[in-house]
């Protein structure tokens, strides 16, 4: 009879629409009706399930599934990626050849290894155990073998012991065994050996929780922990590549890309893969493509470290490869630039190219595609090709020599910008169909100047040059997942190698903008001053600003790379640089918005011995002057303080950090508006007085700087989303975002200190010298703030 249906709901999918047909079909061979409403809700495995079961039946002349047999056929349809060996797979697991899923698994495994037909049977049927009975007396004596190693501590912990480890143990003496037979067998020869379970075998056990530290001083227990800080980039950063890793731990060795889930293999696969590793000696090989028309940013910073920082845990190596394709965006500056913040992360090219060094084997490769009759010239606008729904070219059919001709006449300039592309006969997972391959483009290239008037495309280029510089592993951002179907064509299409892509999430953080053209219109707007100004997030703006290479590297290991795209606060990357600068900033005081003391009576210069950094004595002392007129806070000083205040004020006195010395205000001189200009206080030493309820810092014979501190450039979290700031990302920049202090006082440690060295300036941050420094007076970034103390006033 027929099934009498509802009527398909516009928009609704076919599994949907025919769920009941599904939920059939499913709980036939064994699926419970949850599991199987659980299966619909993802319509491919929905899909694939179907068509597994469908073939299976086929298979036993559409007999009765059992559902032992179900659920190896549910573990196809999840696993089995390429299905051209279904049919295979199907008659042995039908006809019990293949039982049980580790038999399962070694016959995916198997395939995985031998992408090539014909299947060498007899191999095949070995490496799956087919053919192999395992006995109950078998099984029966690899349990008591096990047992009798454990017994020591079953009688010790009983039940409580872990009987996993038992099983597993089992399992690797008999691979092929039925794991229920083993089970019962383990759980039967437990219960001979314990006897049945008493009341107190049926208690969960307790765990004892460990005191971390315990009768361990705080320096003692910092001293135990693992050392968390990097002596410099190159040993650290990326190098503990299990925290950076994330998803790559599941990565393919070099020459057996035909391993990985959705690679596609060809008739001469393995012969490139074996020609291949000739040429490359199973090196691991990767590469960072930038383009040159931009500043890196932080986003960057990940990408590098990940390419780098793989190749370098797997003893391999790593290009700096130039996408230089767009002459029109290209200036030297980029360039530079680019390879000066690589090394600054601490990392060496083993070669820097460029694109462009592959511009005649591109070429080469694209008339050898037309001759293949997978590319054409077409004449169609651009603004007819854009886009995803535009028409099919007139032109698609055209005879190859008419193709070849015209790609000839481009490259000689004897066509017009505009009037002629290269398309390529094949459509991206997106649903583009025909991307273009080569434009015109009457533009100098900065390299090959006027050799060239035709430039090649992204989705051209990019997977050819990684096939000619044998990359194994071509790492990018999760965007590109669904170039992958086309980078594997074109690779196959002109029988080159074809390296592995692998994708990631990229990194993104809140409270900026990280675009090439939006940074560009903050420059053009007067908001920043360039692509270094340190509010930005370009690698060149944050090495300004202070931040140490080190602690961009801690911080991508942090994070680490997993396949889903992140965002995250500014806050998360301060702390790994403060972390770092802890333990490496020497310490300096320094006086923001000075105040003028003069210590009644007048007191002879003092040279004071002063920590380096306070808690890491190796680091040595400083030399820090102390005269009868010093220059504190001007916050550090109230006349009419408020409750909980601990500072100096006229009836409290306060000391001075480093000096043991603790001042009384004697008198307070002020202008003619009343404000305080100067205080006049006496000094005593603490060991003769009462201890003061705070210490300050300070600072005597001082150096003037100019200090510069930085705010968040953007107000709201998300200043790219048109529902968070609708008049666009420039009108929620914050005005307040830098505040200059033209004449601030510094102690007389900073003398001498070049650009970009860093000090922490005790109470206030940590700063770092700008190239805006002169021999007459240096300019300070403030870093960082010093983490907040909330027991602080």
């Amino acid at each position: 009879f027929e099934c009498i249906r509802k009527p398909k709901i516009k928009g609704e999918s076919a599994v949907m629409s025919n769920s009941g047909d599904f939920i059939n079909l499913f709980t036939s061979i064994g699926l419970s009706e949850q599991k199987a409403k659980e299966t619909l809700k993802n319509e491919s495995l929905a899909n694939d399930l179907k068509q597994v079961i469908n073939e299976a039946k086929r298979h036993n002349g559409g007999g009765t599934i059992d559902k032992a047999c179900g659920a190896l056929l549910y573990h196809i349809a999840t696993r089995m990626k390429n299905k051209n060996r279904l049919g295979f797979l199907l008659e042995y697991v039908i006809n019990k050849g293949l039982s049980s899923e580790p038999q399962l698994t070694a016959a995916l495994d198997y395939f995985k290894s031998h992408p090539t037909d014909p299947i060498d049977v007899k191999a095949f049927e070995s490496a799956c155990g087919i053919g192999v009975e395992i006995t109950p007396e078998q099984v029966e004596e690899a349990v008591e073998v096990v047992i009798k190693k454990h017994s020591a501590g079953l009688l010790e912990k009983r039940y409580h012991y872990n009987m996993g480890s038992i099983m597993g143990e089992v399992r690797q003496s008999l691979k092929w065994a039925d794991g229920k037979a083993i089970k019962s067998e383990v759980d039967m020869q437990v219960l001979d050996l314990l006897g049945p379970k008493t009341d107190a075998d049926r208690e969960k056990p307790t765990k004892a929780k460990e005191s971390k530290g315990k009768g361990k001083t705080k320096e003692e227990q910092k001293k135990s922990e693992p050392e968390k800080e990097l002596e410099s980039p190159a040993e650290g950063g990326a190098e503990n590549i299990n925290q950076l890793m994330g998803e790559a731990v599941k990565f393919h060795k070099p020459g057996e890309n035909y391993k990985t889930d959705g690679y596609v293999v060809t008739p001469k696969t393995m012969e490139i893969l074996k020609q291949h590793l000739e040429l490359t000696g199973g090196q691991v090989r990767s590469r960072f493509p930038p383009e040159p028309n931009g500043i890196l940013h932080i986003g960057h910073a990940k990408a590098i470290n990940f390419n780098f920082g793989y190749a370098r845990a797997h003893g391999g190596i790593t290009f700096l490869r130039y996408d230089d394709t767009n002459p029109e965006k290209e200036e030297e500056k980029f360039f530079t630039a680019i390879l000066d913040m690589v090394r600054w992360l601490g990392y060496e090219p083993y070669q820097v190219t460029h694109a462009s060094d592959y511009f005649q084997e591109l070429y080469d490769l694209a008339v050898d595609l037309i001759r293949r009759d997978l590319a054409y010239i077409c004449h169609m606008r651009p603004e007819e090709i854009k886009g995803y729904n535009n028409p099919d070219s007139p032109w698609r059919d055209r005879p190859i020599e008419e193709s070849l001709k015209l790609f000839d006449d481009m490259r000689r300039g004897k066509i017009a910008e505009g009037d002629a592309v290269l398309r390529m006969k094949h459509t991206l997972a997106e649903g583009k169909k025909d991307p273009v391959a080569y434009r015109i483009k009457f533009t100098p290239h900065h390299r090959s100047k006027d050799k060239w008037c035709i430039y090649p495309t992204y989705d051209y280029t990019h997977c050819l040059c990684d096939s000619l510089e044998h990359i194994t592993h071509s790492l990018c951002t999760k965007e590109f997942q669904s170039r992958r179907q086309s980078y594997y064509w074109l690779c196959n299409a002109l029988d080159q190698y074809c390296p592995v892509q692998w994708e990631y999430g990229r990194l993104n953080m809140n409270y900026t903008v990280v675009s090439k053209r939006k940074i560009g219109k903050l420059i053009e707007h007067g908001i920043v001053r360039d692509w270094d100004d340190p509010r930005l997030y370009t690698l060149t703006a944050l090495r300004r600003r202070g931040f140490p290479a080190e602690a961009i590297n801690n911080f991508c290991a942090k994070i680490g790379v997993t396949m889903s795209r992140v965002t995250f606060d500014p806050s998360l990357l301060d702390s790994c640089v403060r972390d770092y600068l802890n333990n490496t900033a020497p310490r300096a005081m320094a006086v923001l918005e000075p105040l003028k003391v003069t210590i009644l009576p007048e007191r002879k210069l003092e040279e004071l011995s002063v920590p380096v950094i306070p808690h890491d004595s190796s680091k040595g002392t400083r030399k820090m002057p102390f005269t009868s007129v010093i220059y504190i806070e001007q916050s550090d000083f109230s006349e009419n303080p408020e409750k909980g205040y601990r500072r100096l004020t006229p009836s409290q006195p306060v000391g001075l950090k480093y000096a043991a010395q603790v001042l009384t205000v004697q008198s307070i001189v002020k202008d003619e508006s009343g404000q305080v200009k100067e205080l006049k206080v006496t000094a005593q030493s603490v060991d003769t007085t009462s201890k003061p309820k705070g210490f300050i810092h300070w600072v005597s014979e001082p150096v003037e700087c100019e200090v510069r501190i930085y705010g968040r450039l953007f107000k709201h979290k998300n200043p790219e989303d048109p529902s968070e700031v609708p008049g666009g990302f420039v009108t929620d920049c914050n005005q307040d975002s830098l505040r200059v202090i033209p004449n601030a006082l510094v102690d007389q440690s900073v003398k001498g200190a070049k650009v970009y060295d860093k000090f922490q300036f005790e109470r206030n941050g940590y700063f770092s010298i700008d190239p805006d420094s002169t021999p007459e007076k240096i300019v300070f970034n403030r870093t960082v703030a010093l983490k907040e103390d909330v027991g602080k006033n």
